[in-house]
């Protein structure tokens, strides 16, 4: 069970090799495999953790949530999008058309090449780059330009300011979530991913970084513009913010790329600070996937649990608190690694 996936790939190989096609192109039909692959779980994912957090939103309302179609409405997210498949894809008369059609093209670009360098068990990650936290961090950047050029494009005032709400939101963010991932850089002494989970064989990052661990945890929530940070889709302010224009298949693709990032950060969190993939008995990826939902249920909880944050509420807590927070708690870990280094002489 460990290596099912790497012996599943060896064998779709040694098939490919034993019809007689070139080396060269057996390398670029294995990485159309992984892609494809990845793609299938990535929307597969998705559409389960919609159906998840409904679920799980209607526990915590004390109601059953979906429950029509399929086993205990299991099905309900496919229903959705044949449904949204149905829907006619309208684009404003005044909208600038590329710019509205490729915004909801491109927002799942990022949400995918993050994937990449997520070690999703032991030898299955797809590119084990030595700077595989740089990677990270710089592409899930670029996540907030497709959603101002939604907001832009669409020629609409509620648009364009929840596509300028996330580029303020999203920019500020990034600086706490950067400067707690420095204390796990530290402790680790490397920017590749498998090496800081091999850094956790005696304890998790977690307990010698708490305070990274909450600042980044918060940071994360309003980069995923989840609840209480959600203030770009603000309904009673600005209807649906950038995706207020979209219908369809165009705004289910959106939909995909929230979830899509959610997990992509949870797999992140788990692999800095929860030891990756380690665990006893079971293989390393259920160990994975089973870490990774703990921390994406505990997003959820947070979103329906706190009330909506307001706009300069928002600005005050990074700026005034977590940019400081992580700041002090790079110092004091730096601090504390040059210490055991002279006694560890």
């Amino acid at each position: 069970m460990e290596n099912i996936f790497i012996n599943i790939s060896n064998w779709t190989e040694k098939l490919i090799l034993a019809l007689g096609i070139p080396h060269i192109l057996v390398s670029i039909i294995m990485s159309i495999i992984y892609f494809i692959a990845i793609v299938a779980f990535v929307l597969l994912n998705a559409m389960y953790l919609i159906y998840l957090e409904r679920k799980f939103c209607g526990f915590l309302q004390q109601r059953l949530g979906p429950n029509r179609f399929g086993p205990r409405g299991i099905l309900q997210s496919l229903a959705d999008v044949v449904k949204l498949l149905g829907k006619e894809d309208i684009i404003p008369d005044k909208a600038d058309r590329w710019v509205f059609r490729l915004a909801s093209l491109l927002v799942m670009v990022p949400a995918l090449l993050v994937y990449a360098v997520l070690p999703f068990g032991e030898n299955m990650i797809a590119a084990n780059l030595n700077l595989g936290v740089i990677y990270f961090i710089a592409i899930s950047g670029t996540a907030s330009v497709p959603i101002l050029m939604a907001g832009w494009g669409s020629n609409n005032k509620y648009s364009l300011l929840g596509g300028m709400r996330v580029v303020a939101q999203m920019i500020s963010y990034e600086i706490p979530m950067i400067f707690s991932l420095l204390g796990i850089v530290m402790l680790s002494g490397s920017l590749n991913l498998a090496e800081i989970i091999s850094a956790q064989h005696n304890v998790w990052f977690i307990f010698l970084q708490p305070i990274a661990f909450v600042v980044y945890f918060i940071a994360a929530t309003a980069e995923l513009n989840r609840g209480p940070f959600d203030l770009p889709e603000g309904e009673q302010e600005i209807i649906a913010g950038p995706f207020t224009e979209y219908s369809g298949m165009r705004y289910a693709l959106f939909y995909l790329a929230e979830y899509t990032n959610m997990f992509a950060i949870s797999a992140l969190i788990v692999t800095l600070f929860l030891g990756g993939a380690s665990g006893p008995i079971l293989p390393s990826w259920i160990w994975f996937i089973l870490k990774t939902y703990v921390i994406i249920l505990l997003f959820m909880l947070v979103r329906w649990t706190f009330p909506r944050f307001r706009l300069d509420h928002m600005m005050s807590l990074n700026w005034k608190y977590l940019i400081p927070i992580s700041l002090m708690n790079v110092l004091f870990t730096g601090i504390g690694v040059k210490i055991f280094q002279l006694i560890k002489g």
